[in-house]
């Protein structure tokens, strides 16, 4: 064998042996653009979810802010302090403490049990009272125009809760769930949802009453929530809650 018939082959299996570096980096390379645009298709709406919670709250906090004041001083007025945190359950069964401005007496958790007799709620999973004794004069009002719940805009930048998602139960009620009432933790909880502005059958201006809703019901639309959430679903939903709030639905 000549000297350049040895050269040529030497050659020859460097060049074979680049050729097939090149294929698995092209190939590890194809695998990673795969990864990257699956994780972005599953994750992508998720990111954008969450910039339009933090741009909300965010914008919601600054225009509320005088409205925050007139009532944190009349629940300081009413006694006891102006905010009440309460163990939530949101996604994935993470338990978290949700904000509020307090409506209630100072004990009223301890005053529950004597009054789950007096239930309106059918399944007593939820609680519901028509004259509940524990609501002070203040709490009536902020509870009818769900004022109450706007502290629940520190949630949302906290990364506890969303705007718009199912609402997020007590621990004792999620003790009492079956498998398929479950489903509702799959979603981080918001302050708003669609039996929030009473929208039962999908009408894009429909706004009904959340308190003829029972809890089956309420299921089978944060279900359909989870299902279908869309970015302008998201946004459509918070437009509705305002007239809801107003209308006292």
């Amino acid at each position: 064998m000549t000297e350049a018939t040895r050269s040529y082959r030497h050659q020859t299996r460097h060049l074979r042996a680049a050729q097939t570096r090149l294929g698995r980096w092209r190939l590890h390379f194809l695998l990673l653009l795969k990864r990257w645009a699956w994780i972005s298709l599953v994750h992508g709406g998720n990111f954008i979810k969450r910039m339009l919670d933090v741009l909300v709250a965010i914008v919601a906090l600054a225009m509320a802010a005088p409205m925050f004041i007139v009532i944190a001083i009349l629940v300081k007025i009413d006694g006891g302090p102006v905010f009440f945190r309460q163990k939530r359950v949101g996604y994935m069964g993470r338990e978290f403490g949700m904000l509020k401005f307090r409506s209630m007496c100072v004990n009223a958790e301890a005053k529950l049990a004597g009054l789950l007799a007096q239930n309106e709620k059918a399944q007593g999973i939820t609680f519901k009272m028509k004259n509940d004794p524990r609501v002070t004069p203040v709490g009536r009002f902020i509870r009818k125009a769900s004022i109450d719940e706007l502290p629940q805009l520190f949630n949302v930048l906290m990364g506890d809760m969303s705007i718009v998602g199912p609402r997020p139960p007590l621990p004792r009620e999620v003790a009492l769930y079956s498998v398929e009432d479950r489903r509702r933790l799959l979603a981080m909880p918001g302050i708003t949802c669609l039996w929030q502005v009473g929208e039962r059958n999908g009408g894009a201006f429909e706004i009904g009453d959340r308190n003829s809703i029972d809890f089956d019901e309420q299921v089978l639309l944060d279900v359909r929530y989870i299902e279908r959430q869309t970015a302008m679903g998201d946004l459509w939903i918070m437009l509705k809650t305002l007239p809801a709030m107003l209308l006292g639905k």
